[in-house]
Formats: structure tokens, sequence, C-alpha cells
């Protein structure tokens, strides 16, 4: 029986891994949940799966006599031996540092944990010998292909769908809707990685969580469009040969192979592959002009330091502004290049380098928005490489 807490049990990934355990009831227990500002959904959660300890942004109106911690707290719990880190944006960080300090498994979902501070968590988990586990179904796949190889691969390929604009010309793209850009032809995801999609931005924070994960160099991961999403991603060996990893586009399976590691449960509820409705499975190389967003992620993790911080939060603004009218579609990579721009980076920062890096292009990318024209200054303590 593994215990499980959940991080980010009200969003897409904690709904689909709750789905899993209540398949699996005799393999996994829910020990902890923490939502956020969607409290009906957590008290229905905890009501049916009665966890020993929660977390949200309010205490949920139920009567429970579960314990109410941090996250921090819930990461680190002693009953606890597995954390799913499915949390939006930086609010993960904190908490699976926590969980690896206390020698839990993680599962990870939250992009942002390896894209800001990337070397600070892999140290980290070596230090303590724990093991990060991914359950983007990318890097599920690049993990899965990895098994039982002695020799380290030449080169990782990551699929991308394209998104839903992916043929769109620059005028196109400049009238896209946020509804528009909401609707995904292919996977279930939350709004924010839904529009990260669709900027491709997604695909270039993914190659930053691949480099860190599996120590290859961001000239050895390519990027492949594949409109089917079934092929996951491929991995190339020294001799020329190639093993791909595929599936149906459900995110329940990267959750599930992360959950049952090193075996493979059966779960009659996952989909199967209907052979005979696949017509064609194509790929195209990707186009990064026309997706600038993809091209300043790459950047920013060939640059190091604190530039994919500051990326991750100046993306997080500008697809909220986006989201709220205020900017346009394009108007996202435009905000993104220019707080990359204005900021002066840190080697090789600390976690308080790298927050601080946080806030400031926050406050830069708000500033960039229409109705602030005025520049964010840098803080003295961000000007000094190291």
């Amino acid at each position: 029986m593994k215990r499980i807490a959940i991080l980010g049990s009200t969003g897409s990934i904690g709904q689909q891994a709750l789905d899993i355990i209540r398949a699996l009831p005799d393999q996994l227990q829910v020990v902890a949940l923490a939502g956020d500002k969607n409290l009906k959904l957590l008290e229905r959660q905890i009501r049916e799966f009665r966890p020993k300890a929660f977390c949200s942004s309010a205490k949920p109106d139920i009567d429970y006599r579960g314990e109410f911690l941090s996250m921090e707290e819930i990461a680190s719990h002693p009953e606890v031996d597995f954390v799913i880190v499915a949390t939006s944006g930086k609010a993960g960080l904190s908490p699976t540092l926590a969980a690896i300090k206390a020698g839990k498994t993680v599962a990870l979902a939250s992009k942002e944990v390896l894209v800001m501070a990337g070397e600070i968590v892999v140290r980290e988990a070596s230090c303590h010998g724990v093991r990060i586990l991914p359950i983007d179904s990318e890097h599920s796949a690049v993990w899965q292909c990895l098994q039982g190889e002695e020799d380290k691969a030449q080169r990782l390929l990551l699929t991308a769908s394209g998104g839903p604009f992916y043929r769109y010309s620059q005028s196109q793209l400049a009238e896209v809707t946020p509804e528009q850009a909401l609707r995904h032809p292919v996977w279930k995801m939350g709004r924010k990685v839904t529009v990260d999609s669709a900027t491709l931005m997604n695909k270039g924070l993914e190659v930053i969580e691949a480099h860190w994960l599996f120590s290859f160099t961001f000239d050895s991961i390519g990027i492949l469009i594949h409109p089917q999403s079934i092929v996951h991603s491929m991995v190339e060996f020294v001799d020329g040969s190639l093993k791909a990893q595929l599936g149906s586009p459900d995110m329940r399976l990267p959750i599930q192979y992360a959950l049952s590691y090193p075996r493979r449960w059966p779960n009659s509820e996952l989909p199967r592959l209907d052979w005979s409705k696949i017509q064609a499975l194509n790929f195209e190389p990707v186009d990064y002009g026309r997706f600038p967003c993809l091209k300043s992620a790459v950047d920013a993790g060939k640059s190091g330091g604190t530039y994919p911080a500051v990326l991750c939060a100046a993306d997080e603004v500008a697809v909220e502004l986006f989201l709220s009218h205020r900017i346009s579609f394009t108007g996202i990579a435009r905000i993104v290049q220019e707080t990359l721009e204005r900021h002066r980076n840190t080697a090789r920062p600390s976690l308080e380098e790298i927050m601080a890096a946080d806030t400031w292009a926050r406050e830069c990318a708000m500033r960039s928005s229409p109705g602030h024209p005025e520049e964010a200054e840098q803080p003295s303590d961000l000007g000094r490489g190291r």
C-alpha cells in the first residue's frame, strides 16, 4: 500500500490522480490533499477519501477532524510515502524540497519546480537518495524508453501536438481569443497549461525539465510536431536505433506508471489504442519562428541562472493578462521576451535569489502590459553574476 499526498488535488492532474486511486484502492491510499481556491471540490474530495491532513487557501466548512497543515508539512508528513506535486506555478517548489529532505518519493507534474530551480532540486534529491518520477507524458515516455539501457542515449526527441494554432499565420495568431486558446484539440488540461500548449511555451519548459531529469545537454534534446499525440517521446541511441513510447493521449497513463513503478498494474478504466482507427502517424520539424515563446524558453534554459525563473514568472503574468482580455495572444510572447531582455542574470543562484528574480519578473511583466508603461527596477541583489 502506497500512502499518497496530492498537492494540487483540485487541478486537472490532481483529479486524474484521484481517478487512479479510486480504481486501485488495494494499492493506493490518500493520506493528504492540498487544494487552493476550489473549496467545494476539495470538500467533496475530503468527504470521499477522508485524508489525515489537508491544505487549502481557507479551511473548508465541513465536519472533519483532519489536520489543517501547510503544503510543506503535508509533503514531509511521517505517514506519507509518495508525494504528487501538481500545483500551478512556483507554489510547488518549496513543498517539493520539503518532500525531498524528508526522504519521500516525488512524482512531479509541476513544470516550474525544475525549470526555476532544477540545479537545486536535483542536487537535493541526489544528496537525500530520493527519486523524482516524471508525470508529464513526454518525460514519462523518455523515462520508460531508458529503462534497461546500460549505455547513455544520444538524443531525446520530445513530441508536441502543435496545439490548435500551429497552421495559423501571424495575423491569425494576433486575433486568437482566450476561448479559442482554451479549446485544445487533444489534451484535457488546466487553463494555464492549455494556453502554454497553444503558444508552445509548454514544450520549451519541457525541454528544460528534460535537461535536469535526464542529464542531457540542450543540444541533444529535439522537438517534433506530432498532431496525433500517440507517440509521446522517442530516444535515439548511439547505434542509430530509436525507442518510442506510445499510448492514448490520456494523462492517467503516465500518472499510474509513476504510482505503480517499478511494476505495471492492470486498470480496466484506462484507454487502449484502437489501431484499426489510426490512419497515420505524422511528424514534422518545429517552426520556432512562428512560436517565439518556444525559442525564448529554450534560450533561457541554455543561459541558466535566474533566466528560467524569470521566464516562468513573466509567462504566468502574461497568460493571466491574455485570459483576462488585457493583451493579445501574440502579446504573451512580447511580454515574456521584454522581461527576459531587461533581466540581469545571476549565475548559480541560491533559492532566495531565484525567488527574488521571480518577484522582480512579475512586476516587470505587469508594467509591460497596457496601462503600465513604467519599467521595473532591478533589485540590487540580482545584478551580481557569480
